[in-house]
């Protein structure tokens, strides 16, 4: 019976560890004191940004940070810790558990890590702020087109004083 609790709790830790190769940012948050609904509705908050949240034991967390050399998670991994994995977007889940801190004034994040570096709540709150991938992207593609645009207006006006300039001489000459 031994082996095989063992074997699951070490399933478990790769697991873990997979996961934190994988996220491009890892959040940790103290979950106490949410309703069944408050969880509920933050779980789906999560799934629809991509982000993977669960609630793991610290030993666990702490056993499969060591495997990936993360260092500094004792002084985060106290009290009961759910994790968000963030698979798609390292801004994703700090902005998510940020704002949900807020609004239900009974979470508190820990921590976090990025780029296999732990960073403090301050650092996640940082990180919270700045804009996601998709906004980036769309400022991007505003910043590319603007130029594009200005040429079109440019030449519509050159086009536009043109047929002012011909219908100016039309007239002149029917005078």
């Amino acid at each position: 019976m031994k082996d095989y609790t063992l074997k699951a709790k070490e399933a478990a830790v790769s697991e873990i560890q997979e996961k934190m190769q994988q996220a491009q940012s890892v959040v940790f948050v103290d979950y106490r004191g949410l309703t069944v609904e408050e969880v509920t509705n933050l779980r789906c908050k999560m799934r629809d940004a991509g982000v993977e949240y669960k609630v793991i034991k610290n030993t666990m967390i702490q056993r499969a940070a060591d495997k990936e050399g993360i260092e500094g998670l004792n002084s985060i991994l106290e009290g009961p810790t759910a994790v968000a994995f963030g698979m798609k977007d390292p801004v994703s889940p700090a902005k998510i558990l940020v704002d949900f801190a807020k609004d239900t004034k009974k979470t508190e994040i820990k921590g976090g890590v990025l780029d296999g570096k732990t960073i403090d709540v301050d650092g996640v709150k940082y990180l919270a702020s700045l804009p996601s991938k998709e906004e980036l992207l769309a400022k991007m593609m505003g910043s590319l087109n603007a130029p594009v645009t200005g040429l079109v207006m440019a030449l519509s006006g050159v086009m536009r004083n043109l047929v002012c300039a011909l219908n100016a001489i039309k007239e002149q000459k029917e005078a």
